[in-house]
This record gives C-alpha cells, sequence and structure tokens, in this order.
C-alpha cells in the first residue's frame, strides 16, 4: 500500500511542474525531480532564515532606504516587464540589499528572492550593468538551477522523500536546513552560461544595453579589485570569456539598447550609507 501511495506521489509530484514536456514554461530548463512549490517554499525558508542572521546578512531597512530599494526595484521591474521571464508570475522577486562594502556579489534564491551587496552597487558603474547583474542573478531562479541540482546534491532518493513531503505541504528542520544551503550553492560551468544568456535575452528589447553584465567583468580585470570571490567567477575564473560571450549574445540576438542611465546611477549611489 505504501508503495503504491509513493508512487502516485510521484506521479502528482512530475505531473505538477517538474517535467519540462507537461510544464511549458520548463522547456529547455532540464529535468527538475522538485515541483515549482518546492522553489516558492525553500525562497521563502531562506529569506526567514536570512532574515534571523542580522550579523552575517546585514540588511539595509527599506524605510531608511527608501530611494534606493525603490531605484533597484524599478531595474529589477523593467526586466520582469519585458515579457522574458517565465516564472514572472509565479516568483515573489523581493529585493534585499546586504550592507557589506567588501563583497562584490548578488544572488537570487530559489523563489525569486534577490540579494545584492552594497559592494557590489558601489563597484558598478551604470545602471545597465546593474540590470545585467539582476537579469543573470534572476535568470539562476527562472531557469530552476538550485532546485534542479538538488538531486546532484543530495541523491534522487532523498529528493523524491522531499518531493512528497512538500507535494502534502509538510517540511521539517531538515528541508529547511537544505534551502539555506542553497545560499552557498555553486552554480555549474553550464548553468552559469545559461543565466549569462538570460541576462542578455531579458535586457534584449529594453533601452538598456543587452550586453550590460559585461561592463562589470570589463572593470573587474581592469581593476583587479580584492574582497570576496563574486559568485560569477565561482566556476569561470577568467572573465574574458563571459565578456566576449555578453557582447556576441547581443549582437546574435540584434539588441539594439544603447542606455547606459549612469548620471541615474550615480546619483543612487550616493544615497547608500557610506
Amino acid at each position: 500500500m505504501k508503495t503504491k501511495y509513493r508512487l502516485l506521489i510521484i506521479v502528482i509530484v512530475l505531473g505538477t511542474g517538474a517535467c519540462g514536456i507537461i510544464d511549458p514554461k520548463n522547456k529547455g530548463k532540464g529535468f527538475n525531480i522538485l515541483p515549482l512549490s518546492a522553489d516558492k517554499n525553500f525562497g521563502i525558508q531562506t529569506e526567514k532564515q536570512i532574515d534571523a542572521d542580522p550579523k552575517q546578512y546585514p540588511i539595509l531597512d527599506p524605510n531608511q532606504y527608501r530611494e534606493v530599494y525603490a531605484y533597484v526595484n524599478k531595474v529589477k521591474d523593467n526586466i520582469l516587464n519585458s515579457g522574458k521571464v517565465d516564472y514572472r508570475n509565479d516568483f515573489a522577486w523581493k529585493v534585499h540589499i546586504i550592507h557589506d562594502d567588501n563583497t562584490l556579489n548578488a544572488f537570487c534564491t530559489p523563489g525569486g528572492y534577490i540579494y545584492v551587496y552594497t559592494g557590489i552597487l558601489k563597484f558598478l558603474e551604470s545602471e545597465d550593468q546593474l540590470a545585467g547583474v539582476l537579469a543573470h542573478e534572476i535568470g539562476h531562479a527562472d531557469m530552476r538551477h538550485s532546485t534542479r541540482q538538488m538531486t546532484t546534491m543530495y541523491g534522487f532518493q532523498i529528493v523524491i522523500e522531499v518531493a512528497e513531503m512538500i507535494a502534502l505541504g509538510q517540511t521539517t528542520p531538515q528541508i529547511n536546513q537544505m534551502g539555506l544551503g542553497l545560499i552557498n550553492l555553486k552554480n555549474s560551468r553550464g548553468h552559469e552560461t545559461e543565466a549569462d544568456q538570460r541576462s542578455v535575452l531579458y535586457l534584449c528589447g529594453t533601452p538598456y544595453n543587452a550586453d550590460g553584465a559585461a561592463g562589470f567583468f570589463e572593470k573587474l580585470e581592469k581593476t583587479n579589485k580584492g574582497g570576496k570571490v563574486p559568485e560569477f567567477l565561482s566556476t569561470h575564473p577568467n572573465p574574458e570569456n563571459r565578456i566576449e560571450h555578453f557582447h556576441n549574445a547581443r549582437v546574435g540576438m540584434g539588441c539594439v539598447g544603447k542606455n547606459t542611465f549612469r548620471e541615474d546611477y550615480a546619483k543612487m549611489v550616493l544615497k547608500l550609507p557610506k
């Protein structure tokens, strides 16, 4: 009886978004045994745990820094409104800004919770560069990279059990911890390339330079700035290939946007904490 029930749960899981054949939005995103609800639940749990650890993740107060949040959210919305983010209406797409000037990083959890460090905001030089970085991170969540990697990380058996519990609306401290572990998950070379491609795709058709993210790598090469290694370089130690890929993708997609909005960006940076 238990085996039959287990098989039924697996069929339900596969039939509610885990298989690209059944879920049109998952087309081209690879096989994912976990349902879309897993991304949402992991995102919610991860946000709670980050909020509970202000020492490691000192989040800027959205009320105190209302103008900064409004600016970053505007850029985020420009990306989401491109019409090319598949899970635009399914995920939260909520922005948090972490006060850490020594870290050049940004990340997006499953379910669309976006975290941007003040270090990278101060390092970037224009709005199109920020748009490129945000679009890259949104791409990771939109492609469901974290939950796609969970089978590799934890094994098929464990992921099936997690999928069963999520399908039943259940959770455990272990599942919550798995979600938190996704923060430091290193994306594979293939996933980084997919996110780069998505960044250009999302910005193509907007007023931005579609290869805006290339500006980050170009400046990184020139300055060789210290601090923590950005997540962008976790699997691509040489940014030259990334720069070329962004430029080639822009040309290949026929993107014509040219605006950088440097002056507006510089005004926003001045509103960040010193």
